[in-house]
């Protein structure tokens, strides 16, 4: 029996095992919304306030639950108001799949009515994207873009179906797609590769591992952990791999990059060999590739071979998945002990935890705002490690990502690679949404929340539990710390006039309360923690305060700052 293209999306999607959209009507994609319809009972649909807000829902779904996110927008400017979403799906690694609506066929390059080449203008931010013309490319198509979506390394893919493909018939059944000609998402890793790399381990005084996303991705957290137990080996993590090892755990010395701990960072150039997993040498975490471990052996280890020996030469380049790798590396690797090694880490931690940590974490006048650093820690004291913590971009995310505990996989949602100011209110959106049993916070600053606070609507029209914090400081605070820092303090564009965010939230139905004073923070958290349902808490944050160490962009490990004035001197 011959059934509408739009019937068969859904029964494709209903198939690859989708029970929730992100999405936003309009002319082009009406046929779909009209057939969604009748599948409401299988799917659900999550009507958000703008399409931004919907991909970047899509992605906080995704990556608390390993599924592919799925989003459902219009043509024109529905399908170019989630091209940031796709953008940061690409960088981030994260399985989306973009389904919008097109112009009859017959209108295409006529400039019809909110037409845009969708495909064309997508292709640099997506895996795949393609344009479907008839009903009977529906079901393949589709099953491409999951297919490619959520294998190897993930990534978001666009389906553009014309109006015309939407409406008409077609017969032809949902095949689920396991295998594209000269796409190798799974390779075989050899066993000469992984005896090389058991061998540069073993010979090794000093290794030190650095833990990305793709620990997550492979799901690959116990893998890592018996590594690093067996060969005694310290494990340093990237931002978005955070969660790869539990924060408490005696080998995990905390976080590469930019602003990360001071251990792993100066450690870089003092280990004899990195090894790199699931991660891709970011601008962020080398700073100056001149001066970047130039004394180490490097293992890199990756799914996407474009990645292995792009910004650093690799001793030894594996192109595979880390878990697998991983599983068949750990009989080839000698049960070792480092002790000298290890303490080195140490020294460096208590030069941290007495000239940083003192000064964010124990303020002493009970009276004054708030800093960032000590908010994040109430936050992850009160509550316990079932929380994930979505971060916006900025100085909240660093010290979000600093500060929180992380005890489980997938426990910190951000946006890494393009660094997208607005992404966190809806990601927590769509985190909740995909993990409901768990904790979700919004942990963003005053700017990035008025991006997409508009968001607010979708919490109120689907009663989602998200911890609302706002670290207000009435700036754009990490360009104002770098104005401080780098432009003699020429504050160009960076102070903020803000609203009432309390009444704003209140409009919305959503509880909510100001917290002035340090001597409030306490009681203002106990609330938020015994209240069901969302709750925004505004807090007020010095202005001044700014996130150390910190390595200046483009400088190196001799250049990392403890604050405004002096100088790391290990």
């Amino acid at each position: 029996m011959k059934i509408k293209g739009s019937e068969a999306l859904m029964h494709g999607l209903i198939a690859e095992g989708v029970d929730r959209v992100f999405g936003y009507p309009g002319g082009t994609i009406m046929p779909v919304y009209d057939t969604l319809y009748d599948f409401s009972d299988r799917i659900t649909h999550v009507l958000v306030r703008h399409e931004q807000g919907a991909i970047h829902a899509a992605q906080g779904y995704a990556r608390v639950s390993g599924r592919t996110g799925v989003v459902i927008v219009t043509s024109g400017p529905g399908a170019t108001n989630v091209l940031t979403g796709l953008g940061d799906s690409l960088m981030d690694s994260t399985p989306i799949v973009v389904i919008t609506g097109q112009v009859g066929a017959n209108w295409l390059g006529s400039d019809a009515f909110q037409e845009t080449d969708i495909v064309c203008v997508a292709k640099p931010l997506t895996k795949w994207a393609y344009q479907v013309r008839t009903a009977d490319e529906i079901p393949s198509a589709l099953a491409r873009a999951f297919y490619i979506a959520s294998t190897g390394r993930p990534g978001p893919v666009v389906i553009d179906i014309t109006k015309d493909a939407q409406q008409g018939l077609t017969d032809v059944p949902y095949t689920p797609c396991r295998y594209i000609r000269s796409y190798n998402p799974d390779p075989e890793v050899s066993e000469a590769d992984l005896i090389n790399v058991a061998n540069l381990i073993n010979a090794s005084k000093a290794p030190m591992i650095l833990a990305g996303q793709g620990i997550t991705i492979s799901g690959a957290e116990d893998e890592l952990r018996r590594l690093a137990d067996k060969a005694d080996i310290p494990v340093a993590c990237t931002l978005l791999g955070r969660a790869a090892i539990s924060t408490d755990h005696p080998l995990n010395k905390g976080m590469l990059g930019m602003h990360g701990h001071l251990g792993p960072n100066v450690n870089t150039n003092k280990a004899d060999l990195l090894i790199a997993l699931g991660m891709r040498f970011d601008d962020r975490v080398t700073g100056d590739l001149d001066t970047y471990a130039r004394q180490a052996k490097v293992i890199h280890v990756d799914i996407d071979p474009s990645e292995l020996n792009k910004n650093v030469a690799a001793t030894a380049a594996i192109h595979g998945d880390a878990r697998k790798v991983l599983s068949a590396l750990l009989p080839l690797v000698r049960e070792t002990r480092r002790p000298e090694w290890l303490a080195t880490f140490d020294a460096h931690a208590r030069v941290e935890a007495e000239q940083v940590m003192e000064r964010e974490l124990h303020p002493t006048d009970p009276a004054g705002p708030m800093l960032m650093g000590e908010v994040a820690v109430k936050l992850a004291e009160a509550f316990d490690d079932n929380t994930v913590l979505v971060t916006d971009v900025g100085q909240n995310q660093m010290m979000g990502a600093r500060y929180f505990s992380f005890t489980r996989p997938r426990s910190i949602i951000t946006s890494g690679g393009l660094g997208t100011m607005g992404f966190g209110f809806p990601a927590a959106i769509g985190a909740k949404m995909g993990a409901p049993e768990r904790t979700v916070f919004y942990f963003g600053g005053d700017g990035g929340f008025q991006m997409t606070m508009q968001e607010l609507g979708t919490i109120m029209q689907y009663g989602t539990d998200v911890k609302i914090i706002i670290l207000n400081n009435n700036f754009l605070g990490n360009v104002r710390q770098w104005q401080a820092l780098f432009f003699g303090g020429r504050f160009s564009q960076t102070p903020m006039v803000n609203p009432d965010f309390v009444a704003i939230a209140g409009a919305y139905g959503i509880k909510a309360e100001n917290v002035e004073r340090r001597d409030q923070l306490d009681g203002a958290i106990s609330r938020m923690k015994a209240h069901k349902g969302a709750y925004l808490l505004n807090i007020n944050i010095d202005e001044t305060d700014m996130v150390f160490p910190m390595t200046p962009a483009g400088g190196s490990v001799d250049d990392i700052l403890l604050n405004p004035t002096e100088k790391y001197r290990p």
